[in-house]
Protein backbone atom coordinates (compact mmCIF):
# COMPACT_ATOMS: atom_id res chain seq x y z
CA UNK A 1 0.00 0.00 0.00
CA UNK A 2 1.38 3.62 -0.80
CA UNK A 3 1.61 6.03 1.25
CA UNK A 4 -1.50 8.14 -1.04
CA UNK A 5 -3.68 5.12 -0.38
CA UNK A 6 -2.88 4.86 3.19
CA UNK A 7 -3.41 8.86 3.42
CA UNK A 8 -6.40 8.60 2.02
CA UNK A 9 -7.88 5.98 4.31
CA UNK A 10 -6.87 7.59 7.23
CA UNK A 11 -8.85 10.83 5.94
CA UNK A 12 -12.30 8.38 5.49
CA UNK A 13 -11.61 7.08 9.07
CA UNK A 14 -11.79 10.49 10.28
CA UNK A 15 -14.37 11.80 7.89
CA UNK A 16 -16.81 8.96 9.70
CA UNK A 17 -15.52 9.86 13.06
CA UNK A 18 -17.76 12.04 15.20
CA UNK A 19 -17.00 16.00 14.78
CA UNK A 20 -17.21 15.95 19.01
CA UNK A 21 -14.47 13.27 19.09
CA UNK A 22 -12.18 15.49 16.55
CA UNK A 23 -12.94 18.72 18.19
CA UNK A 24 -11.88 16.74 21.69
CA UNK A 25 -8.71 15.53 19.98
CA UNK A 26 -7.44 18.76 18.76
CA UNK A 27 -8.76 20.42 22.12
CA UNK A 28 -6.42 17.46 23.78
CA UNK A 29 -3.33 18.06 21.98
CA UNK A 30 -3.17 22.22 22.16
CA UNK A 31 -3.78 21.71 26.16
CA UNK A 32 -1.24 18.72 26.44
CA UNK A 33 1.93 20.91 24.91
CA UNK A 34 0.99 23.72 27.33
CA UNK A 35 1.99 21.49 30.17
CA UNK A 36 3.65 18.76 28.69
CA UNK A 37 6.35 20.04 25.86
CA UNK A 38 7.48 17.27 24.31
CA UNK A 39 3.66 16.49 23.28
CA UNK A 40 3.70 17.50 19.19
CA UNK A 41 1.28 19.70 19.67
CA UNK A 42 2.32 21.95 16.21
CA UNK A 43 2.34 18.85 13.90
CA UNK A 44 -1.22 18.61 14.66
CA UNK A 45 -2.36 21.55 14.84
CA UNK A 46 -1.09 21.74 11.38
CA UNK A 47 -2.49 18.52 10.54
CA UNK A 48 -5.44 20.22 11.44
CA UNK A 49 -5.40 22.60 8.65
CA UNK A 50 -4.86 19.72 6.29
CA UNK A 51 -8.09 18.18 7.52
CA UNK A 52 -9.71 21.37 6.75
CA UNK A 53 -8.38 21.76 3.20
CA UNK A 54 -9.19 18.06 1.99
CA UNK A 55 -13.06 19.29 3.15
CA UNK A 56 -14.17 16.87 5.90
CA UNK A 57 -17.78 17.32 6.30
CA UNK A 58 -17.32 16.89 10.06
CA UNK A 59 -14.09 18.98 10.91
CA UNK A 60 -14.43 22.90 9.67
CA UNK A 61 -12.57 26.09 10.34
CA UNK A 62 -15.06 26.45 13.44
CA UNK A 63 -14.55 23.34 14.92
CA UNK A 64 -10.47 23.56 14.49
CA UNK A 65 -10.45 27.46 15.73
CA UNK A 66 -12.32 26.98 18.75
CA UNK A 67 -10.43 23.73 19.86
CA UNK A 68 -7.46 25.17 19.28
CA UNK A 69 -8.24 28.10 20.99
CA UNK A 70 -10.22 26.04 24.16
CA UNK A 71 -7.25 23.56 24.65
CA UNK A 72 -4.32 26.73 24.79
CA UNK A 73 -6.34 28.73 27.17
CA UNK A 74 -7.24 26.04 29.37
CA UNK A 75 -3.39 24.61 29.32
CA UNK A 76 -2.13 28.17 29.92
CA UNK A 77 -4.94 28.70 33.21
CA UNK A 78 -3.90 25.59 34.26
CA UNK A 79 0.31 26.34 34.43
CA UNK A 80 -0.31 30.27 35.67
CA UNK A 81 -2.08 28.55 38.75
CA UNK A 82 0.02 26.05 39.25
CA UNK A 83 2.85 29.24 38.98
CA UNK A 84 0.57 30.99 41.89
CA UNK A 85 0.95 27.81 44.03
CA UNK A 86 4.31 26.59 43.41
CA UNK A 87 5.69 29.74 44.74
CA UNK A 88 4.09 29.93 47.54
CA UNK A 89 4.82 26.74 48.39
CA UNK A 90 8.32 26.85 47.63
CA UNK A 91 8.59 29.82 49.79
CA UNK A 92 6.73 28.48 53.42
CA UNK A 93 8.31 24.61 52.58
CA UNK A 94 11.28 23.57 54.42
CA UNK A 95 12.56 20.33 52.41
CA UNK A 96 16.48 19.20 52.05
CA UNK A 97 18.61 21.37 49.65
CA UNK A 98 16.36 24.25 49.68
CA UNK A 99 19.17 26.11 49.98
CA UNK A 100 21.39 25.16 47.00
CA UNK A 101 17.82 24.82 44.86
CA UNK A 102 16.23 27.95 46.21
CA UNK A 103 18.09 31.46 45.47
CA UNK A 104 15.97 33.95 46.39
CA UNK A 105 17.62 36.85 45.26
CA UNK A 106 18.29 35.22 41.63
CA UNK A 107 14.71 34.19 41.96
CA UNK A 108 13.80 37.86 42.31
CA UNK A 109 15.61 39.44 39.68
CA UNK A 110 14.28 36.99 37.39
CA UNK A 111 10.94 38.04 37.95
CA UNK A 112 10.82 41.50 38.43
CA UNK A 113 12.70 41.60 34.70
CA UNK A 114 9.50 39.03 33.86
CA UNK A 115 7.07 42.37 34.99
CA UNK A 116 9.09 44.73 33.05
CA UNK A 117 8.98 42.32 30.10
CA UNK A 118 6.02 40.11 30.62
CA UNK A 119 3.47 41.32 27.19
CA UNK A 120 6.80 40.97 24.67
CA UNK A 121 7.72 37.77 25.97
CA UNK A 122 3.94 36.05 26.67
CA UNK A 123 3.72 37.46 22.90
CA UNK A 124 6.71 35.73 21.52
CA UNK A 125 6.27 32.50 23.45
CA UNK A 126 4.28 31.09 21.38
CA UNK A 127 6.75 30.58 19.24
CA UNK A 128 8.62 27.59 21.20
CA UNK A 129 7.34 24.84 23.47
CA UNK A 130 9.69 24.88 26.00
CA UNK A 131 9.84 28.63 26.74
CA UNK A 132 5.79 28.77 26.12
CA UNK A 133 5.50 26.26 29.03
CA UNK A 134 7.59 28.32 31.44
CA UNK A 135 6.13 31.61 30.50
CA UNK A 136 2.65 30.55 32.08
CA UNK A 137 3.96 29.17 35.29
CA UNK A 138 6.42 32.60 35.33
CA UNK A 139 3.20 35.00 34.34
CA UNK A 140 1.37 33.00 37.82
CA UNK A 141 4.49 33.47 40.51
CA UNK A 142 4.07 37.05 39.37
CA UNK A 143 0.44 37.61 39.58
CA UNK A 144 0.65 38.96 35.98
CA UNK A 145 -2.93 40.48 35.51
CA UNK A 146 -5.44 37.80 34.27
CA UNK A 147 -6.88 39.72 31.66
CA UNK A 148 -3.69 41.07 30.59
CA UNK A 149 -1.81 37.35 30.55
CA UNK A 150 -4.65 36.06 28.47
CA UNK A 151 -5.39 38.62 26.18
CA UNK A 152 -1.55 39.00 25.49
CA UNK A 153 -1.44 34.85 25.04
CA UNK A 154 -4.61 34.59 22.98
CA UNK A 155 -3.15 37.10 20.77
CA UNK A 156 -0.02 34.91 20.35
CA UNK A 157 -2.12 31.54 19.68
CA UNK A 158 -3.70 33.48 16.98
CA UNK A 159 -0.86 34.64 15.33
CA UNK A 160 1.12 31.13 15.75
CA UNK A 161 -1.08 29.14 15.29
CA UNK A 162 -2.81 31.15 12.41
CA UNK A 163 0.59 30.06 10.82
CA UNK A 164 0.40 26.17 10.96
CA UNK A 165 -2.79 26.41 10.46
CA UNK A 166 -2.31 28.39 7.25
CA UNK A 167 0.62 25.89 6.64
CA UNK A 168 -1.65 22.41 6.92
CA UNK A 169 -4.41 24.12 4.89
CA UNK A 170 -1.86 25.11 2.34
CA UNK A 171 -0.46 21.80 2.11
CA UNK A 172 -3.52 19.89 2.21
CA UNK A 173 -4.78 22.09 -0.73
CA UNK A 174 -1.70 21.01 -2.89
CA UNK A 175 -1.07 17.71 -1.50
CA UNK A 176 -1.16 16.31 -5.37
CA UNK A 177 1.77 18.37 -6.04
CA UNK A 178 3.22 17.46 -2.68
CA UNK A 179 2.88 13.53 -3.48
CA UNK A 180 5.07 14.52 -6.77
CA UNK A 181 7.70 16.78 -5.10
CA UNK A 182 7.89 13.12 -2.50
CA UNK A 183 7.98 10.59 -5.47
CA UNK A 184 11.27 12.54 -6.57
CA UNK A 185 12.54 13.19 -3.36
CA UNK A 186 12.23 9.39 -2.04
CA UNK A 187 13.61 8.35 -5.11
CA UNK A 188 16.67 10.79 -4.89
CA UNK A 189 17.06 9.85 -1.02
CA UNK A 190 17.16 5.75 -2.23
CA UNK A 191 19.96 6.41 -4.90
CA UNK A 192 21.95 8.41 -2.76
CA UNK A 193 22.02 5.84 0.24
CA UNK A 194 22.31 3.09 -2.45
CA UNK A 195 25.87 5.21 -3.51
CA UNK A 196 26.82 5.49 0.07
CA UNK A 197 26.36 2.15 0.94
CA UNK A 198 28.21 1.24 -2.19
CA UNK A 199 31.10 2.84 -1.46
CA UNK A 200 31.06 2.20 1.82
CA UNK A 201 31.41 -1.75 1.08
CA UNK A 202 34.16 -0.78 -1.53
CA UNK A 203 36.13 1.35 0.59
CA UNK A 204 36.23 -2.07 3.29
CA UNK A 205 37.21 -4.11 0.77
CA UNK A 206 39.97 -1.74 -0.58
CA UNK A 207 40.88 -1.85 3.20
CA UNK A 208 41.23 -5.42 3.70
CA UNK A 209 43.03 -6.02 0.42
CA UNK A 210 45.56 -3.67 1.60
CA UNK A 211 45.38 -5.35 5.33
CA UNK A 212 46.05 -8.64 3.63
CA UNK A 213 49.01 -7.17 1.25
CA UNK A 214 50.68 -5.93 4.16
CA UNK A 215 50.67 -8.96 6.74
CA UNK A 216 51.78 -10.68 3.39
CA UNK A 217 54.98 -9.03 3.37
Amino acid sequence: MTFQETLIQILNRLSETDPIFLWLFFAFSNFAENVFPPWPGDTITVFGGFLVARNLHSFGWVELVTSTLAGNLFGAWIMYRFGEVFLQWIQKKEFPFKDSLYDEESIDKTLSWFQRNSIVVVLFSRFSAGIRFFVSIVAGMVKMNPILFFGVFTGAVILWCGILIGSGFYLGSHWEDVLGFLEIYNRIIVTLIALIALLFFWHRRQKTKAAKAANSR
